[in-house]
């Protein structure tokens, strides 16, 4: 796959943002034929220091809020300034995946990248905890990393050289994720399928010289890449249920 947008970012001050397997090319692939309306209002959930959300708002022409537990709001709201944002189009926000502090309906659409699988294998947390805050008919795009199938009863010694079995356990196949978003009462699943993205998105990756990029050479040196993959997962929020009319509630009391 070509990355048009993502190669306008490959600069080395930027690339040192990523907080894993380059979330701008899988953010591209993900919203590749995207129904988000344009200026839409996005939550970029799990934002880590902001290059995914620059890139929704330059890229896309979303208005953004930017929404991370573990980010300094004012380091992002910072970069975002020096990206030439302003205030009213870019939003960073420090807020917790498991209680979102917005108004509920406020969105119409949520994105989250690289970052979905640390806190939504609930299969209740859509429901309660997500879709509330998506309009109906809005959508919710989700790029994860994952494995190409489960292996956890017998974990490959390849992926053991940089990560315990309790970090891999985060990882999982289609199947089981379709296990989890198909438990879903208020949205429908319209895609859940493999990325293209993988060994080009590792590799920008694995380039960068920090501490956890460092420790996962070890694992993608020794062929661990050939049991991973990326998972895409697109839902929209089903429109609530018209209540009954008085001679509807005749009829079937």
């Amino acid at each position: 796959m070509k990355y048009p947008l993502s190669e306008k970012y490959m600069t080395a001050s930027l690339l040192s943002k990523m907080m894993g397997p380059n979330p701008l090319k899988l953010e591209e692939e993900l919203l590749t034929g995207h129904h988000i309306p344009p200026n839409a209002t996005v939550c970029d959930l799990g934002s880590g220091q902001g290059l995914t959300s620059v890139f929704l708002v330059k890229e896309y022409g979303f208005r953004v809020y930017a929404a991370d537990l573990w980010s300094d709001p004012t380091d992002n709201r910072r970069f975002f300034s020096e990206m030439g944002l302003t205030a009213e189009e870019i939003i960073p926000v420090k807020a917790d995946a498991e209680a979102l502090p917005f108004k509920k309906d406020f969105f119409d659409a949520v994105v989250s990248t690289d970052s979905y699988n640390y806190f939504g294998r609930d299969p209740h947390y859509l429901d309660n905890k997500l879709l509330p805050f998506v309009k109906e008919g809005g959508y919710i795009y989700i790029a994860i990393p994952g494995m190409k199938k489960d292996c956890h009863d017998h974990l490959p010694q390849e992926l053991l050289l940089s990560w315990t079995p309790e970090q891999l356990d985060y990882l999982h196949d289609t199947t089981y994720w379709s296990s989890i978003v198909r438990q879903c009462q208020k949205g429908e699943v319209l895609d859940i399928s493999e990325m293209v993205s993988n060994e080009e998105v590792w590799a920008d990756w694995l380039k960068q010289d920090n501490p956890y990029a460092i420790g996962d050479r070890k694992a993608m040196a020794a062929g661990g890449g050939q049991y991973l993959n990326f998972i895409r997962i697109v839902i929209r929020k089903k429109a609530a249920p018209s209540p009954l009319t008085e001679k509807e509630k005749e009829v079937t009391s």
